[in-house]
């Protein structure tokens, strides 16, 4: 009984990290448009990536000829995590 709620919990845990991944996406296709900044659509946007990209920015130069790389390497790494979740949950 314990593995089959570990599962769903874990389950539950990869959903929210592809609604997040797709929150990136979202937030990095709107940064070439230019938006109204007081729309609260785009504010609550910046305001959930904002601070994985200032993590990321930290540690890597990711702004390579004014192209931001941040929300590509924040998306590859949610997929490594993905896998390595899924096959964690699968071997229990």
């Amino acid at each position: 009984m314990i593995f089959e709620i570990i599962q769903g919990l874990g389950g539950i845990l990869i959903s929210l990290i592809n609604v997040y991944i797709w929150v990136i996406i979202i937030a990095a296709l709107l940064s070439f448009v230019n938006p109204d900044p007081y729309n609260p659509i785009v504010q609550f946007l910046y305001r959930i990536t904002n601070p994985a990209y200032a993590l990321v920015r930290r540690y890597i130069p990711t702004n390579f000829n004014g192209l931001d790389l941040a929300p590509l390497v924040i998306i590859i790494a949610l997929q490594v995590v993905i896998v390595i979740l899924s096959s964690l949950l699968r071997h229990l």
